[in-house]
């Protein structure tokens, strides 16, 4: 079986920091590549995999704002294309543009939908959906107008994190800075609960970080540390007393919530969209609908054995896992 993943060229695969899309398909490549498949990675020419890396676009473009991103994207897409022959599969983790190539093709795709970033390109999704295979992430996060192969969770590489049984007095936010995320929230709810909260991510939205998220930075209860690296999350999900996630859409997934529970540090999360998937309510974590539940949620900390989070999410949301989903969804097309 030959496969070609297809990543996004936002940044790097895998991630330096930043890059949900990349990091998960770098652990679906690695994954298959663990397994002896023949596996080619379609990524920028700066990325890393075990697998055979092919790239026309030299680096990333959302570090390189001197690249025109459309430009970037119809040279590695059509790269691919170019090739789909020489594959039994390809397996589309960069959203619908490659859609539009596949009744010119032989090969199969599947196509992973990692959220619909507005209703607005689902007509795209909707033009190829009985000749195309697509893949939720969540069962929360499917559209009724289109037809489905599977789910398959995100899975992460549990070897990247460290197992903490002993949790810290800090309460942690970590995504990036923007208001579906919550970031207000968090400082809201640390204040109320009377905890440090330390803040780590992408600033996306500079307006709501100025007004909504700097003036609260005080270095002492209110502190960023910036965009984290995998060493820095590490540490800070391990060391957490509890990982704030109010988030303020109806999120498809949230690697940061099964990354936290990996380390052991249960989630405090707004009960919207795959929340319920990946939280044992009262057993990882806690679903809130508000601010004051939050903080309430705060204060029963305690009652959540941290094993208990780090098991759950290890066996429902590993690399491991993901690929078996995934091998199950390609055996069955080539069938």
């Amino acid at each position: 079986m030959k496969i070609a993943i297809l990543s996004s060229i936002a940044w790097r695969t895998p991630p330096l920091k930043y890059g949900p899309w990349e990091q998960v398909s770098s652990n679906i490549a690695e994954g298959l590549a663990d397994r002896g498949i023949d596996v080619t990675l379609f990524a920028s020419a700066d990325s890393i995999t075990k697998g055979k890396l092919a790239s026309v676009c030299e680096q990333s473009d959302a570090e390189h704002p001197e690249l025109d991103p459309k430009v970037e994207e119809c040279l590695h897409i059509s790269h691919l294309m170019e090739r789909a022959h020489q594959f039994d599969i390809i397996h589309n983790n960069f959203d619908f543009l490659p859609l539009t190539y596949s009744r010119l093709i032989k090969t199969p795709m599947v196509t992973t939908i990692h959220g619909f970033s507005s209703p607005r390109i689902i007509p795209v999704y909707k033009k190829y959906n009985k000749t195309s295979y697509y893949v939720s992430i969540s069962n929360s996060d499917r559209s009724p107008e289109l037809s489905y192969s599977a789910t398959v969770y995100n899975g992460i590489d549990t070897k990247e994190f460290s197992f903490n049984s002993e949790s810290g007095e800090t309460l942690l936010f970590f995504g990036r800075i923007h208001p579906d995320k919550g970031v207000s929230e968090a400082i809201e709810i640390a204040k109320k609960s009377k905890r440090k909260l330390i803040i780590s991510g992408l600033i996306q939205d500079q307006e709501y970080f100025a007004k909504k998220v700097n003036p609260y930075i005080d270095d002492q209860d209110i502190v960023y540390v910036g965009n984290s690296g995998p060493v820095e999350r590490n540490k800070l999900l391990g060391g957490a007393y509890a990982l704030l996630h109010p988030i303020g859409f109806d999120e498809p997934f949230g690697l940061s919530v099964v990354e936290a529970m990996i380390c052991g540090t249960p989630v405090i999360a707004f009960n919207r969209g795959s929340m319920p998937e990946l939280i044992l309510d009262a057993k990882t974590g806690f679903l809130v609908n508000n601010v004051e539940e939050a903080v309430e949620a705060v204060n029963s900390i305690g009652f959540i054995n941290r094993r208990d989070c780090m098991e759950w999410a290890s066996s429902n949301f590993s690399s491991e896992k993901m690929v078996d989903g995934y091998l199950e969804v390609y055996q069955k097309i080539l069938r």
